[in-house]
């Protein structure tokens, strides 16, 4: 799907990491919440209270999850699970990276 409908946009964008991550917060009618946005080329470290799926929109990342040595590349129409009170490291080189962060 290449777009929500029906849904409530938080108008401030989340800045994170001087920017080098921007995204905004959505709610659906039914009380679900997701995250949209971008990272630039950086690396950064990310802390989750909720667990997290990470949907890749375009670009390419790698991401180590907490307690794993092991680097993993993900792009475009690729998802990872993100654990609930962890963290998880991603690297963006090159073009940016789009995606939509869906809470669980």
């Amino acid at each position: 799907m290449s777009q929500f409908d029906n849904i409530s946009v938080v108008k401030k964008a989340n800045v994170y990491f001087d920017g080098k991550c921007v995204s905004h917060s959505i709610q659906f009618a039914d009380g679900t919440k997701k995250s949209v946005g971008v990272i630039l080329p950086a690396t950064l470290t990310f802390n989750t209270g909720a667990p997290e799926i990470m949907e890749g929109v375009a670009g390419s990342c790698r991401v180590r999850l907490k307690g794993e040595t092991e680097w993993k590349t993900y792009g475009a129409g690729e998802s990872y699970n993100v654990p609930g009170n962890s963290s998880f490291d991603i690297e963006v080189s090159g073009e940016p990276y789009h995606y939509v962060c869906h809470f669980g």
